[in-house]
């Protein structure tokens, strides 16, 4: 188990730290919808935690403070971004499904200097019209977006083919939406981008 920590801010956010706070590095990971049973512990930001903590790299898993149609769950992961930048040197953010979504939109408007997003299975839009897909114009930090082949559930298509537009890295798994007997795949493949970038 990692070390409970509360995310500075004005709605109440509750995190887990993995791995040493003497690390150089760490990575925010943002859990998939709270209205369906998203939350820190999701099996996919566990595996690329664990992933990360192997190779000496600390990841913040948090979870979103009560539900904002999107809005809110952005600050908080701006919000976890900046906890991390004060107390390592080099930063990073991943989400699945719409933990994709919002790190795409914390990383495009967030004033916090990222060394790497990697987005898994993202969904293009939030419930309150913010464009994920869109936002990808305005990260500054190399970029990954992966998604399964097989994935009928959320709409990853826009944010691909923006990623392609500009120039990011694509993997397609062949997976569906929840990459279902390919944790480890996964974490392999979300783990070295952001372990390449955020220790380069």
């Amino acid at each position: 188990m990692g070390e409970t920590v509360f995310v500075p801010g004005a709605r109440r956010v509750e995190a887990t730290l993995d791995g040493p706070r003497a690390a150089d590095a760490c990575v925010v990971a943002c859990p998939p919808h709270p209205q369906h049973r998203g939350h820190r512990g999701d099996t996919r930001l566990t595996a690329v935690s664990d992933y990360l903590t192997e190779r000496g790299v600390a990841c913040l898993r948090f979870d979103y403070g009560p539900w904002d149609e999107g809005r809110g769950e952005r600050e908080d992961a701006r919000n976890a971004l900046r906890w991390a930048v004060n107390e390592y040197g080099s930063v990073g953010v991943f989400g699945f499904s719409f933990g994709g979504a919002i790190a795409a939109l914390a990383a495009a408007t967030t004033e916090v200097d990222l060394f790497a997003a990697s987005l898994l299975a993202p969904t293009a839009e939030v419930e309150s019209g913010l464009n994920a897909a869109g936002a990808l114009d305005d990260i500054e930090c190399p970029t990954q977006v992966v998604y399964g082949a097989r994935d009928t559930t959320a709409d990853w298509r826009p944010v691909v083919e923006r990623a392609r537009e500009n120039g990011m890295a694509v993997v397609e798994l062949s997976a569906d939406h929840f990459f279902v007997g390919k944790t480890d795949q996964v974490a392999d493949t979300v783990g070295t981008f952001l372990l390449a970038n955020v220790r380069a």
